[in-house]
């Protein structure tokens, strides 16, 4: 967050709080420097002490060593008797194991310390060998025998040099380590004394630069842009409303320039919109005159018309009442004829019943027919029969034969004459059939023609009352024709008195044109394809810094920083849906997916696949000026912000 975007008082509190913390710090910097050094120092001293102990242990085993060898002679020169024999020895012993014991006690501090242990180590080996050969000497010593001590003094003589020079360099190199140690402590502890006196400086130092650098800022920031404010107001009260003004933090100061400009900007819409009221004001005036009188001359040849049209409703009415009448006597026509349909409708269904019985009988005398055939044609089989034994019997059968042969003939005529009959009656049922098909044809026929005059019948009831509502509706047009020649009488009134007001409208819209004209303004009538890419630019910034909910309000404020004459600035989700719309908010929510310019194309399509190919771009297209309520052409220049489209168009021609 910047800091001009914090308040007055937040950073007025942050600066005196970075003060107190730059005290702390100096003092928690100090008091950690003095808790290092009193630390370093506490170590110098222990290991200085070590040193000390570790020097004196070194002069101990030196001393015990010689003492040692004090106590060997003494063996050799006061041991004569047992007893004496057996002190000075365990002496020598003694001090032996003092010697080693001092000698391993400064090994270990000498590997404490990271020292050399070399020379150490040889001192006990030499110390060890030296006590070994010692002892053996004094193995061979015959106390009883005189000049033994002397010959056992020969044989260890000028051993103690070596281990007693080896402990006298241990001695002086501790002594040494020790000094040097002491001086490397002290050159250490110089440096950091002068180190952490720096830093010290170096703390208070930055704490009051940072101090001064962050008051200065501060204060200046708050003047600065305190001034800037001061001289917009100066220039606002001077009438000057061209300016931009530039809004750099969110501060009190920050927001007295938001309002400073939000004031600036409804000034000037406000201004521009009285000059464009003004300019359409004296255009309507001078309309409204002409309107005059074209209404008065319309108004005379109203009254005209109207006395013609009076006479015109007149010859209606009675056309109109005649018309009725017909109705009427057309109605009642429509009845009797529906009631003769429905009284021929049941004679066809009579008829319709009939010949389904006369098909019902033809199909009967058929079926007989067939049975008197059948029986012919047994009669001539059994003829036939009958004069074959005719024949056999001679002449007895011949009478018999004769009546067979009759018998037969008969029977022949019969099965033919019950063919032409079968023949017959099947020509009849054929065309019974057919009649029976008509009739029931007739009679669906006639049940149509039933159903269409109770139909045409309603349709002339109906037609008889809209006639007398007709008639009804005359007279009311003849009453509302009196009342229209009144009022064309006022309207001639009301005209003069129109032409009164305009003139006074023409005097108040001159009058208001000289208040306004004080204040100075953009000359340019509509916007310019630059200012509205600018436009949108400021607007993806405003969203980015103070989020969707605060920049969709501001962008639909009509006197916000998003709304310059003609320019407003307009925002999209992918799915073509208005999330802010500075000319028209209540389009804010509406699906526009489908939206068409002026030329037919879906200009809100073609945006989402501009900024979705490319993520910024220009769009032409045709749109309806308000001004001049012609279709003229348009630039939107447009940007992706994230998920939704931010644009602004500006005509190209005006």
């Amino acid at each position: 967050m910047k800091m001009s975007n914090l308040k007055i008082a937040t950073r007025l509190k942050l600066l005196s709080l970075f003060l107190i913390v730059a005290v702390l710090f100096s003092g928690a910097t100090g008091w950690q420097a003095l808790s290092e050094n009193k630390g370093h120092f506490k170590r110098f001293v222990e290991v200085s002490q070590e040193l000390e102990h570790a020097a004196d242990t070194a002069r101990k085993s030196q001393v015990d060593f010689k003492i040692q060898i004090q106590e060997w002679k003494n063996i050799l020169l006061r041991g004569g008797t047992p007893d004496g024999y057996r002190k000075y020895k365990d002496a020598f012993e003694k001090k032996g194991k003092a010697v080693q014991s001092g000698l391993a006690e400064l090994e270990k501090a000498y590997a404490k310390h990271q020292l050399d242990t070399a020379l150490i180590k040889d001192a006990i080996k030499a110390t060890q060998e030296i006590n070994e050969k010692y002892m053996a000497a004094l193995a061979k010593h015959d106390l009883a025998k005189a000049g033994s001590a002397h010959s056992i003094d020969k044989m260890v003589q000028g051993m103690d040099r070596a281990p007693n020079e080896k402990i006298d360099k241990i001695v002086m190199r501790t002594l040494e380590a020790a000094n040097q140690y002491t001086r490397e402590a002290e050159k250490q502890l110089d440096s950091r004394f002068n180190k952490t006196l720096i830093m010290l400086l170096l703390v208070v130092l930055s704490g009051v630069l940072l101090g001064a650098f962050m008051t200065l800022k501060i204060v200046s920031g708050i003047t600065r842009s305190l001034n800037y404010a001061v001289l917009i107001a100066q220039r606002v009260t001077n009438g000057d409303l061209t300016g931009s003004i530039d809004v750099e933090s969110t501060d009190e100061v920050g927001k007295l320039l938001e309002a400073l400009r939000d004031m600036n900007n409804a000034l000037q819409n406000v201004v521009w919109h009285v000059r464009q009221g003004v300019d359409t004001f004296n255009l309507a005036t001078n309309e409204i005159a002409a309107g005059n009188q074209n209404l008065s001359s319309r108004t005379e040849e109203q009254a005209s018309s109207l006395e013609q049209t009076a006479s015109s409703m007149e010859e209606l009415t009675s056309t109109v009442r005649q018309n009725a009448d017909n109705a009427r006597q057309a109605n009642q026509l429509a009845a009797t004829a529906s009631g003769v349909a429905v009284k021929s409708g049941e004679v066809v269904a009579q008829v319709v019943h009939t010949m389904s019985d006369i098909h019902a009988s033809s199909r009967k005398i058929a079926d007989i027919i067939n049975v008197i055939d059948g029986i012919a044609f047994q009669t001539n089989i059994l003829a036939l029969n009958a004069a074959v034994e005719a024949a056999r019997a001679g002449e007895q059968g011949r009478g018999f034969a004769v009546v067979a042969t009759e018998v037969r003939n008969l029977a022949q005529r019969s099965a033919e004459a019950a063919k032409e009959i079968k023949s017959l009656i099947d020509d009849s049922v054929g065309k019974i059939d057919n009649g029976n098909r008509l009739v029931n044809q007739a009679g669906a026929t006639m049940d149509e023609v039933v159903t269409s005059v109770k139909r045409v019948t309603d349709i002339m009831a109906e037609i008889s009352a809209a006639s007398k509502e007709q008639s009804d509706g005359i007279e009311q047009v003849n009453q509302a024709i009196t009342q229209m020649d009144a009022v064309t009488q006022q309207n001639a009134a009301l005209v003069e008195q129109a032409a009164a007001a305009a003139e006074s409208l023409k005097g108040q819209a001159t009058e208001l044109a000289n208040v306004v004209s004080v204040f100075k303004v953009k000359s340019e009538k509509y916007g310019t394809t630059d200012e509205a890419a600018e436009m949108v630019r400021k607007a993806v910034s405003y969203l980015k810094e103070h989020g969707r909910e605060k920049g969709f309000a501001e962008i639909c404020n009509r006197l916000g920083r998003f709304n310059d004459r003609d320019l407003y600035v307009v925002v999209y989700d992918l799915n073509g849906r208005n999330l802010a719309h500075g000319a028209f908010p209540a389009m804010v929510g509406r699906d526009l997916i489908d939206a068409k310019d002026g030329a037919g194309k879906f200009y809100v399509r073609e945006r989402l696949d501009i900024v979705k190919a490319n993520e910024k771009g220009w769009q032409n297209y045709t749109f309806t000026n308000p001004v001049t309520k012609q279709m003229e052409p348009k630039a939107m220049y447009l940007e992706r912000l994230e998920d939704y489209i931010v644009g602004c168009g500006a005509y190209t021609k005006g």
